[in-house]
């Protein structure tokens, strides 16, 4: 992305100063702007899926024509950009209370895998474009890295350990989100752990003994427990790496 002379990114038509009455009889006196938009894009992706969202689409949720939205964003794709942008630069650093490499390490990458959760949509995202606006550098990026510098990493190593916590995070997100009885919190986990457990015990003995005697375990892979066991193997071998 490139920026203007103000700081913002070129391409983005930010428009601050104008402003359009919505249409829409629930949305009358909300003023049309491109946080706006992207906020209800947003909504759209994370609820439905990134492919559902069309400028038509769009527009009909905001309550506006269709052309209106080109007053703002050009396309589809900058406007994906702008939730990519938006999602990342609200990402939640988390408070300072415990300073320890260990413990950085691992309340980041809670954090990380909780704004995926939140914005699933952003796991889509984060594998089909790089994230260059100024909000997610700063969020999700700098804010980061300087975190991460804080607790004790070395240049190099703040960046190295960087990588392998959003890699991590962004790997378990993307395997968790088609499995939802590993999600504590999914109102039907329950059931859907029963029916996976059923499903691994009723394979063929056969074919498939080592799936059918640990079919209990097997349902286990997408749950918070395993990403909790992950971490800690990721950071047992980052202090032995960096000698933290």
């Amino acid at each position: 992305m490139r920026y203007d002379g103000a700081g913002r990114v070129a391409g983005f038509r930010w428009c601050e100063k104008r402003r359009a009455q919505v249409a829409g009889p629930r949305s009358r006196a909300r003023a049309l702007t491109a946080e706006r938009i992207i906020e209800v894009a947003t909504r759209i992706c994370d609820e439905e899926d990134i492919e559902v969202l069309t400028i038509r689409r769009l527009a009909s949720d905001l309550g506006v024509g269709a052309m209106t939205l080109y007053s703002y964003f050009r396309s589809k794709e900058e406007i994906l950009d702008g939730i990519a942008d938006h999602v990342m630069g609200n990402f939640r650093l988390p408070t300072a209370e415990e300073t320890s490499p260990e413990a950085v390490v691992r309340a980041l990458a809670l954090a990380f895998l909780d704004m995926m959760r939140e914005h699933p949509s952003i796991v889509r995202l984060f594998s089909t474009r790089v994230s260059t606006g100024p909000q997610s550098m700063r969020g999700a990026f700098e804010a980061v890295i300087g975190r991460l510098r804080e607790a004790g990493f070395a240049d190099r190593e703040a960046v190295r350990v960087y990588g392998l916590i959003v890699q991590y995070s962004l790997g378990f997100a993307s395997y968790q989100a088609p499995r939802p009885w590993g999600k504590a919190d999914h109102p039907e986990a329950e059931e859907l752990r029963r029916r996976r457990r059923h499903f691994y015990g009723a394979l063929p003995r056969e074919d498939f003994p080592n799936m059918v005697e640990l079919a209990e375990d097997m349902t286990t892979l997408p749950s918070d427990e395993q990403f909790l066991f992950g971490l800690d193997c990721l950071i047992a071998g980052v202090l032995r790496q960096t000698g933290d």
